[in-house]
Protein backbone atom coordinates (compact mmCIF):
# COMPACT_ATOMS: atom_id res chain seq x y z
CA UNK A 1 0.00 0.00 0.00
CA UNK A 2 2.13 2.56 -1.16
CA UNK A 3 -0.18 5.59 -1.36
CA UNK A 4 -1.55 6.76 2.53
CA UNK A 5 -4.41 8.85 1.11
CA UNK A 6 -5.39 10.03 -2.40
CA UNK A 7 -6.66 14.04 -3.11
CA UNK A 8 -8.28 14.68 -6.54
CA UNK A 9 -11.15 16.91 -5.46
CA UNK A 10 -12.37 17.91 -9.00
CA UNK A 11 -14.05 16.06 -11.90
CA UNK A 12 -11.72 16.45 -14.72
CA UNK A 13 -14.32 18.01 -17.14
CA UNK A 14 -14.92 21.46 -18.38
CA UNK A 15 -12.91 23.54 -17.58
CA UNK A 16 -10.56 22.05 -15.37
CA UNK A 17 -9.78 19.67 -18.75
CA UNK A 18 -9.11 22.99 -20.85
CA UNK A 19 -7.24 24.26 -18.69
CA UNK A 20 -5.07 21.52 -17.72
CA UNK A 21 -4.21 20.89 -21.56
CA UNK A 22 -3.61 24.53 -21.64
CA UNK A 23 -0.83 23.97 -19.48
CA UNK A 24 0.46 20.53 -20.40
CA UNK A 25 0.56 20.97 -24.23
CA UNK A 26 0.19 24.65 -25.19
CA UNK A 27 2.61 25.88 -22.39
CA UNK A 28 0.54 28.25 -20.72
CA UNK A 29 2.44 28.31 -17.55
CA UNK A 30 0.23 30.71 -15.61
CA UNK A 31 -2.19 28.56 -15.27
CA UNK A 32 -0.29 25.91 -13.08
CA UNK A 33 -0.94 29.11 -10.17
CA UNK A 34 -4.80 28.61 -10.65
CA UNK A 35 -4.59 24.82 -10.17
CA UNK A 36 -1.93 24.73 -7.84
CA UNK A 37 -3.92 27.23 -5.99
CA UNK A 38 -7.09 25.27 -6.14
CA UNK A 39 -5.26 22.30 -4.94
CA UNK A 40 -3.81 23.75 -2.20
CA UNK A 41 -7.09 25.42 -1.15
CA UNK A 42 -8.70 22.09 -1.29
CA UNK A 43 -5.54 20.11 0.89
CA UNK A 44 -5.76 22.96 3.11
CA UNK A 45 -9.64 23.09 3.75
CA UNK A 46 -9.00 19.58 5.00
CA UNK A 47 -5.95 20.02 7.10
CA UNK A 48 -3.68 17.84 4.88
CA UNK A 49 -0.68 19.78 5.56
CA UNK A 50 -0.63 19.06 8.82
CA UNK A 51 1.22 15.82 8.24
CA UNK A 52 3.26 16.68 5.28
CA UNK A 53 6.80 17.49 5.68
CA UNK A 54 7.53 18.17 1.65
CA UNK A 55 6.05 18.22 -1.98
CA UNK A 56 7.09 16.55 -4.38
CA UNK A 57 6.00 16.77 -8.22
CA UNK A 58 5.63 13.57 -10.39
CA UNK A 59 9.19 13.91 -12.51
CA UNK A 60 9.15 13.65 -15.96
CA UNK A 61 11.61 12.00 -18.03
CA UNK A 62 14.37 14.35 -18.78
CA UNK A 63 13.82 13.72 -22.09
CA UNK A 64 10.42 14.38 -22.67
CA UNK A 65 11.18 17.47 -19.70
CA UNK A 66 13.64 18.27 -21.91
CA UNK A 67 10.98 18.30 -24.80
CA UNK A 68 8.36 20.13 -23.30
CA UNK A 69 10.49 22.23 -21.51
CA UNK A 70 8.75 22.34 -18.30
CA UNK A 71 7.38 19.99 -15.76
CA UNK A 72 3.57 20.74 -15.57
CA UNK A 73 3.35 18.76 -12.10
CA UNK A 74 5.89 21.43 -11.28
CA UNK A 75 4.29 24.13 -12.30
CA UNK A 76 1.13 23.31 -9.91
CA UNK A 77 3.26 22.19 -7.19
CA UNK A 78 4.97 25.22 -6.82
CA UNK A 79 1.73 26.49 -5.70
CA UNK A 80 0.66 23.75 -3.53
CA UNK A 81 3.49 24.16 -1.56
CA UNK A 82 3.35 28.06 -1.46
CA UNK A 83 0.03 27.86 -0.18
CA UNK A 84 0.53 25.30 2.69
CA UNK A 85 3.52 26.75 3.44
CA UNK A 86 5.95 23.40 2.46
CA UNK A 87 8.76 22.99 0.49
CA UNK A 88 8.93 21.87 -2.84
CA UNK A 89 11.52 19.52 -3.76
CA UNK A 90 11.75 17.55 -7.26
CA UNK A 91 15.37 16.37 -6.41
CA UNK A 92 13.44 13.59 -4.10
CA UNK A 93 12.81 11.63 -7.05
CA UNK A 94 13.57 10.52 -10.98
CA UNK A 95 11.92 9.23 -13.58
CA UNK A 96 14.73 6.99 -14.50
CA UNK A 97 13.00 5.26 -17.95
CA UNK A 98 11.77 6.76 -20.53
CA UNK A 99 8.25 5.45 -20.44
CA UNK A 100 4.84 5.66 -22.24
CA UNK A 101 2.26 8.40 -21.53
CA UNK A 102 -0.53 6.83 -19.89
CA UNK A 103 -3.28 8.22 -21.79
CA UNK A 104 -4.71 5.21 -23.95
CA UNK A 105 -3.34 2.53 -22.06
CA UNK A 106 -5.40 -0.08 -20.84
CA UNK A 107 -5.48 -0.36 -17.32
CA UNK A 108 -3.26 -3.80 -16.92
CA UNK A 109 -0.55 -1.79 -19.23
CA UNK A 110 -0.73 1.02 -17.14
CA UNK A 111 1.91 -1.28 -14.28
CA UNK A 112 3.46 -2.57 -16.56
CA UNK A 113 4.78 0.55 -18.40
CA UNK A 114 5.54 2.25 -15.00
CA UNK A 115 7.66 -0.58 -13.45
CA UNK A 116 11.30 0.15 -12.75
CA UNK A 117 10.20 4.05 -13.64
CA UNK A 118 11.34 5.80 -10.60
CA UNK A 119 14.13 6.34 -8.70
CA UNK A 120 14.20 7.72 -4.98
CA UNK A 121 16.96 9.97 -3.44
CA UNK A 122 17.93 8.71 -0.02
CA UNK A 123 17.13 12.22 1.33
CA UNK A 124 13.53 10.82 1.48
CA UNK A 125 14.35 9.02 4.54
CA UNK A 126 11.79 9.30 7.27
CA UNK A 127 10.10 12.52 5.37
CA UNK A 128 6.27 12.50 4.76
CA UNK A 129 5.83 13.22 1.39
CA UNK A 130 2.70 14.53 -0.77
CA UNK A 131 2.67 13.71 -4.25
CA UNK A 132 1.58 16.42 -6.90
CA UNK A 133 0.51 15.68 -10.30
CA UNK A 134 -2.07 17.43 -13.04
CA UNK A 135 -4.60 14.58 -13.23
CA UNK A 136 -4.87 10.76 -12.22
CA UNK A 137 -7.21 7.78 -13.91
CA UNK A 138 -6.15 4.21 -12.08
CA UNK A 139 -3.29 5.84 -9.89
CA UNK A 140 -0.87 3.81 -11.13
CA UNK A 141 1.69 6.78 -11.82
CA UNK A 142 1.01 7.94 -7.99
CA UNK A 143 1.86 4.19 -7.13
CA UNK A 144 4.45 3.52 -8.90
CA UNK A 145 6.09 6.76 -7.35
CA UNK A 146 5.04 5.94 -3.77
CA UNK A 147 6.59 2.63 -4.22
CA UNK A 148 10.03 4.26 -4.78
CA UNK A 149 9.39 6.57 -1.92
CA UNK A 150 8.58 4.00 0.31
CA UNK A 151 11.41 1.48 -0.62
CA UNK A 152 13.69 5.11 -0.04
CA UNK A 153 12.53 4.89 3.80
CA UNK A 154 10.18 8.06 3.24
CA UNK A 155 7.69 8.12 5.88
CA UNK A 156 4.22 8.23 4.13
CA UNK A 157 3.15 9.22 1.04
CA UNK A 158 -0.21 10.95 -0.63
CA UNK A 159 -1.20 11.16 -3.92
CA UNK A 160 -2.64 14.92 -4.56
CA UNK A 161 -3.88 15.72 -8.15
CA UNK A 162 -6.03 18.33 -9.36
CA UNK A 163 -8.64 15.84 -11.23
CA UNK A 164 -9.39 12.22 -11.22
CA UNK A 165 -9.94 12.02 -15.13
CA UNK A 166 -12.74 9.17 -14.78
CA UNK A 167 -14.29 7.69 -11.48
CA UNK A 168 -16.32 4.80 -13.66
CA UNK A 169 -12.61 3.11 -14.22
CA UNK A 170 -11.08 0.93 -11.63
CA UNK A 171 -9.22 3.27 -9.58
CA UNK A 172 -5.66 1.00 -8.01
CA UNK A 173 -6.52 -1.05 -4.75
CA UNK A 174 -5.29 0.74 -2.32
CA UNK A 175 -6.27 4.59 -3.40
CA UNK A 176 -7.90 5.62 -0.68
CA UNK A 177 -9.61 9.38 -1.34
CA UNK A 178 -9.75 11.84 1.45
CA UNK A 179 -12.58 14.10 -0.48
CA UNK A 180 -15.19 13.86 -2.87
CA UNK A 181 -15.37 15.85 -5.98
CA UNK A 182 -16.55 19.46 -5.78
Amino acid sequence: MPLRRCLAPFDYGHPLDHLVHALKYRGQLAVGRVLGTLLGERAAALGLQADVDVVLPVPLHPARHGSRGFNQSAEIGHWVARRLGRPLDPRLALRSRDTRPQVGLAVGDRRTNLAGAFAASPAVRGLRIALVDDVTTTGRTLQALGEALLEAGAGSVDGWCVARADRRVAAAPDLRPVAEPA
